[in-house]
């Protein structure tokens, strides 16, 4: 009998490591759900007056509105929409009354369009306060020549733009032509289900192998 002890022990030990991490991905995945529906309510929820002072924690994806003026000043990021031409996402300073100076990302707008005039004017935003980390250590700086960003970095902008960093992603279009694209959670994906099976397959995996090997030792001829 002391031949199977070891067997034993290394596949009821393996089987039970695979089988928690399992069910710690089914734990993430309800965890990951509640945090999607309460993103979800944020975005819905009726808008509120822009804060004075935003911050990540409690208003990220916060509805809100401000009115005051699109001054004109703007920045362009690499972007593309599904069934539309390649284009860009227009990211605008605009100005409150008393001064402050915030950013709103009014959408999208393709590359044959990005000629058109855009005059400053006065607008009524209403979207959704957003801290996009789009940036990795591969993004490569704003083209120097055309001044066309490759991602949303939301102080690098602030300080291009000399606003505060906070960003409005509008959520109703604000002129020009320009497609609102509002904020969601499609690109939060909860792939954690998928994971779970792995592991689960990959402890059934181990449990017929501890079988196969005992039956291996209790078939060998001594």
């Amino acid at each position: 009998m002391r031949r199977y002890v070891f067997p034993v022990l290394m596949g009821v030990v393996g089987v039970a490591i695979l089988m928690s991490l399992g069910f710690w991905q089914l734990n993430r995945m309800e965890e990951k759900r509640v945090y999607l529906d309460e993103i979800e309510a944020r975005i819905s929820n009726a808008s509120i007056p822009l804060p004075d002072k935003p911050e990540e924690g409690p208003h990220k994806f916060q509805a809100v509105w401000a009115e005051g003026q699109l001054t004109g000043d703007y920045l362009e990021v690499l972007a593309g929409q599904t069934g539309a031409s390649p284009g860009v996402l227009v990211i605008e300073a605009f100005e409150l009354p008393g001064g402050r100076r915030i950013m709103v990302q009014r959408g999208f707008i393709a590359e044959e369009a990005r000629a058109v005039p855009r005059v400053p004017h006065a607008a009524k935003v209403e979207g959704n306060l957003h801290w996009p980390q789009d940036t990795n250590s591969f993004t490569p700086p704003p083209d120097a020549k055309t001044g066309l960003w490759f991602a949303r970095d939301v102080p690098a902008m602030a300080a291009k733009l000399g606003t505060e960093p906070t960003l409005i992603v509008a959520s109703k279009p604000t002129g020009d032509g320009i497609t609102p694209v509002p904020v969601d959670t499609s690109g939060i994906p909860n792939d954690h289900w998928g994971y779970a099976i792995q592991w689960f397959l990959l402890a059934a995996t181990w449990a017929g192998m501890t079988v196969f090997l005992l039956w291996r030792i209790r078939t060998r001829k001594v």
